[in-house]
């Protein structure tokens, strides 16, 4: 039976992957903060050494964007220093590396979705740590998967969350609508971390569910899902004033998972429906 080691076990993706794997010939390793600090090496070293998981898988991450510009260092202990040690230890035990990465490691200048090999360009410190991070990835780990997705949302804190959380006191919500990306459902990750995960096939992929939109957009949808008559007020991303900057367009493209594999990600609409369908 493999063993699967899991960072960040208690975040949305962590959750998804744990439901993904029941029933599976595997056992999972759950950690989070408490039980391994990915920024020490040493300690990440002794606790793989120790349990010694077929693979790594990631999912440890500072994510809050506009925190990320105030605390840089911190950032880049989690971001990047962590994915460096986890991969440093892969390599030494042979086990295989998963990193999860994000969008934001484009400029989101562009106007057509992103492809594994198109130039990265953060402008953000959340999105140059997490590059920073693919980078020691590649660097140090010798069997590896790096996966960019976007706009998450499973069990725990998320947009989808919020945006119902709102709509109980609220007749108007006002959101983004210069910003389009793709809504991603933990679920189908999950599902395709569970796919690539077996395999020899390393590299960069892009994980997104199908299709794309807007902030504004997805809340509109997540309303008409849920029967709710909240209306949306679409603002600009300056409008919003959030303290780091944010791709305008961070559509990405799943090339890779296309051209390599038979699995293929929901649209983004069908996934929300199954999520909602899960929480309503």
């Amino acid at each position: 039976m493999r063993k699967l080691l899991i960072t960040g076990c208690s975040g949305q993706l962590g959750r998804a992957l744990n439901q993904e794997y029941k029933g599976e010939a595997a056992e999972l390793i759950n950690t989070d903060v408490g039980e391994l600090d990915i920024t020490n090496l040493d300690a990440v070293l002794d606790f793989v050494r120790g349990t010694r998981p077929d693979v790594i898988v990631n999912c440890g991450a500072m994510t809050a964007v506009d925190l990320c510009e105030a605390e840089y260092d911190k950032a880049f202990q989690i971001n990047a220093l962590g994915p460096r040690n986890l991969s440093i230890a892969a390599r030494e035990t042979g086990a295989k590396m998963i990193q999860i990465s994000t969008d934001y490691v484009f400029s989101g200048t562009g106007d057509k979705p992103y492809i594994e090999t198109d130039r990265t360009d953060p402008n953000s410190v959340y999105g140059s740590t997490k590059l920073a991070g693919e980078q020691f990835v590649r660097d140090f780990a010798g069997r590896y998967f790096i996966i960019r997705t976007a706009w998450l949302y499973g069990e725990g804190k998320n947009f989808v969350a919020t945006m119902l959380r709102l709509a109980q006191t609220n007749d108007q919500v006002r959101v983004v609508g210069d910003q389009v990306g793709t809504p991603t459902s933990a679920v189908q990750l999950a599902k395709m971390i569970r796919v690539l995960e077996p395999t020899d096939n390393y590299g960069i992929f892009h994980g997104t569910c199908e299709g794309f939109c807007s902030w504004a957009d997805f809340a509109v949808e997540i309303f008409r899902q849920a029967g709710k008559n909240t209306r949306v007020a679409y603002i600009t991303t300056e409008e919003f004033g959030a303290a780091a900057p944010r791709p305008a367009y961070s559509v990405l493209d799943n090339q890779m998972l296309r051209m390599t594999t038979d699995f293929r990600m929901a649209d983004w609409k069908d996934a929300l429906s199954v999520y909602m369908k899960d929480i309503l």
